[in-house]
């Protein structure tokens, strides 16, 4: 969604931009020295076991090229997954696989990666291609989670999940993701997903986001995508404010997944983007400031 406003004029809708993101809220409330705890997913997995938050589970870790000898017979071990770079952004570097097939293994959109195809999808991992500064990184082989029964109908062959904008230790803001056929089964927005304003009160969605445009539709399943109300909302909000608390950020997203035992946290962004504003269709800054006035003064 293009907001048709002159940058005043949002401002006076209670619109955060991207100046004001990057030096008051990020600037302001996230020290730089914290971001190794969420800007690498394995240092990120281990905080939220010691304040016992429940992540997917780690099957392998390879940080070597030597090591890319391993991984055909790691994904015999545990086809159905997802290969992730520690240091990623944005959902790049992401494969998603369901399971073996002949000629390698099944991704969920139902093409088939051969094995040679993912040891140098993984040697681009290891080598800084996909992770923040192009630095040399790890590549992370996790359990893929299960898409909750509630949301089958408005998923394309991908798991879902909910985006809580944390400020200051209190939900600012939310949106459910949602995958699509462009976007992979990924549910980031920047891979083509969709997002769904999530009102914080009741855990009801809203409206609907994709590709910048308003939809009522889900692009894929035709399914409507306003008034579902989100599983297991207080127990999100609830871990998102705990892992907020534990990374030390004051201005941090936090993504998780609704499962049948609970939601399950993925995880955490120092920079998390504005699109969230347009999924919801309100400014952040009138929710930031209302946080303000309540947690006043400033720790």
């Amino acid at each position: 969604m293009r907001w048709p406003f002159s940058a005043r004029r949002l401002r006076a809708r209670g619109v955060l931009g991207m100046n004001a993101r990057n030096a008051g809220a990020i600037l302001g409330h996230n020290p730089r020295a914290l971001f190794p705890l969420v800007d690498d997913k394995l240092n990120f997995l281990e905080l939220c076991g010691r304040v016992g938050v429940p992540t997917p589970a780690v099957q392998a870790v390879f940080a070597r090229h030597g090591e890319l000898c391993q991984l055909s017979a790691t994904l015999v071990m545990t086809p159905d997954c997802v290969i992730k770079p520690a240091r990623g952004s944005s959902g790049r570097g992401v494969v998603l696989l369901t399971g073996p097939a002949e000629g390698g293994f099944r991704r969920t959109n139902g093409s088939i990666a051969s094995a040679d195809e993912l040891r140098r999808h993984v040697s681009d991992i290891l080598s800084g291609l996909y992770s923040l500064g192009g630095r040399p990184d790890r590549a992370i082989v996790q359990e893929r989670l299960r898409t909750h029964p509630v949301f089958e109908r408005i998923s394309y062959r991908g798991t879902p999940d909910v985006r809580v904008l944390v400020y200051r230790g209190e939900p600012a803001m939310a949106m459910l993701r949602l995958p699509t056929l462009e976007s992979n089964g990924r549910a980031n927005l920047h891979q083509g997903g969709v997002g769904v304003g999530v009102d914080l009160e009741s855990g009801r969605t809203t409206r609907a986001l994709y590709r910048r445009d308003v939809v009522a539709r889900h692009p894929d399943t035709g399914e409507s995508l306003a008034g579902r109300d989100v599983p297991d909302w207080s127990a999100i909000l609830t871990v998102a404010r705990i892992v907020a608390r534990a990374t030390g950020l004051g201005y941090v997203g936090v993504d998780a997944v609704p499962g049948l035992d609970g939601p399950v946290v993925l995880e955490a962004n120092a920079r998390p983007g504005l699109a969230i504003q347009s999924a919801n269709g309100i400014g952040l800054l009138s929710a930031m400031e209302r946080i303000d006035k309540v947690l006043r003064p400033e720790c």
